[in-house]
């Protein structure tokens, strides 16, 4: 039985790392509509307490996950999650 592996997308909110699809910025259009979409469809989840959206995350489960750390700082801590601490935030106080 694998262990579930969570990333830390900010201010304490995990997301788990299997169920993860893309990992991108929020700027252009498709993006845009895709929030918009997650809107509409009620699979939107807000994880940015009230921060601007600077990654915005997608999920196999057609979840659209708004964060407000860099898309690098997610992707980073997805492909070092087995050599770092996970559950640390060091990003949150920059961000605000």
């Amino acid at each position: 039985m694998s262990a579930l592996k969570l990333i830390n997308i900010g201010f304490g909110n995990m997301v788990s790392a299997s169920r993860i699809i893309a990992i991108v910025s929020p700027e252009s259009a498709p993006i845009k509509r895709i929030i918009q979409d997650g809107k509409d469809t009620g699979r939107l989840i807000d994880a940015t307490f009230g921060r601007r959206t600077r990654a915005v995350i997608i999920a196999d489960s057609g979840h659209v996950i708004l964060s407000a750390i860099q898309p690098e700082t997610v992707a980073n801590r997805f492909v070092e999650q087995g050599k770092t601490n996970i559950f640390n935030d060091p990003e949150a106080e920059e961000n605000e």
